[in-house]
């Protein structure tokens, strides 16, 4: 292992889980609550900020999405690449489920329920968008929670690092033909120009950013750029929250007609966790990986880049899309339920070195 990767690895994994990221869900809540408040007491206000568009994107969404994405992908090490080789298995595991599984699994669950079980439930109008929000979500894998609950399970930080930069990597190129494709399997008109768009705006040009501003951090110091870090830690999940009370005070209304939907949303994304997260931890289990290699590589393709599905959903469908809604389902639940993840692999350490 190179110092540079080792150094990457225990900062990706050394952070425990601020207050912010603890009490994720409540802060959602309220930005629930206070977002719905705001678009019934000052509609004409959020309806002038949604009028703030070039090219198809809001610029005050724009401006947030960037400060959410920026700090995360800073910490991202894309040196740590070659270190897949050490644990050629895990990555294999890793990269089946993210990209083989959990996107195609989610357009079924979304057929599934949205389209067909929970279809009399839900607005008639909106079942397409539901869905896409829903594929928006699973097709983009997580990038920086996951090294949070990797340390909450012990997971090796620097296959939990070299993972994280290889899914982001793939991300650049095969998000947008991805979620065109399972898009187009569900019968939803895909906008190319806005989807690509999306991809430039929130994948690449991020990426390209945060990486060159993560160099010059370190070519002053790894002290400063932990003291940078640590600074600009709280900006990601401040300028969610933010984005989320815009988006409600949108959604206010379509809630408030029918609170049952976001019930509705949350049962595809649980069982999606829950089932890609079984396989990912059994696959590794039955090809001899370690535990702690399994752990990352399970939570990993549990979790999800909601920051971007968020910003792809508002860029392609709108703030008042069933899209948005459906991928701020996946936020408010984050949390608790990959925590609950995070406990199962853990007391189950026992079963799956008993080999």
């Amino acid at each position: 292992m190179s110092a540079q990767c080792e150094i990457a690895a225990k900062d990706a994994a050394g952070a425990p889980m601020s207050l912010f990221e603890r009490y994720l869900t409540l802060w959602v809540f309220l930005c629930i609550i206070a977002g719905i408040a705001f678009g019934q007491l000052a509609p004409a206000l959020f309806q002038a900020i949604g009028r703030m568009e070039v090219a198809q994107v809001n610029l005050p969404v724009g401006v947030l999405i960037w400060v959410m994405i920026i700090p995360m992908l800073v910490k991202v090490d894309f040196g740590a690449l070659h270190e897949v080789k050490q644990h050629i298995r895990g990555i294999g595991v890793t990269l089946f489920v993210n990209w083989l599984v959990k996107p195609f699994s989610m357009a079924f669950l979304g057929w599934l329920f949205i389209r067909q079980l929970f279809a009399p439930l839900l607005p008639a109008d909106q079942l397409d968008s539901y869905i896409a929000g829903l594929i928006l979500l699973a097709a983009a894998p997580c990038t920086a929670m996951v090294f949070v609950w990797s340390r909450l399970s012990n997971g090796d930080p620097l296959f939990t690092l070299s993972q994280v930069a290889l899914n982001d990597s793939i991300m650049v190129f095969a998000f947008a033909p991805l979620v065109a494709f399972l898009l187009g399997i569900s019968a939803i008109t895909v906008p190319w120009d806005t989807l690509l768009t999306s991809v430039a705006l929130y994948i690449v040009a991020p990426v390209i950013f945060a990486q060159l501003w993560r160099k010059s951090l370190l070519a002053k110091g790894q002290a400063h750029f932990d003291a940078v870090m640590e600074k600009i830690g709280p900006w990601s999940i401040s300028a969610l929250l933010l984005t989320l009370v815009l988006l409600f005070a949108f959604q206010g209304e379509a809630i408030l007609r029918q609170p049952l939907v976001i019930a509705l949303l949350a049962v595809p994304i649980l069982i999606q966790v829950f089932f890609n997260s079984a396989l990912a931890y059994w696959l590794n289990r039955a090809v001899g990986e370690k535990h702690n290699i399994a752990c990352p590589s399970a939570l990993i393709g549990a979790s999800n880049f909601f920051e971007l599905a968020v910003a792809a959903a508002i860029s392609l469908f709108g703030f008042e899309s069933g899209a948005a809604l459906a991928t701020v389902v996946g936020v408010l639940i984050e949390v608790p339920v990959m925590l609950l993840v995070v406990k199962v692999v853990n007391s189950s350490k026992g079963w799956y070195e008993a080999r």
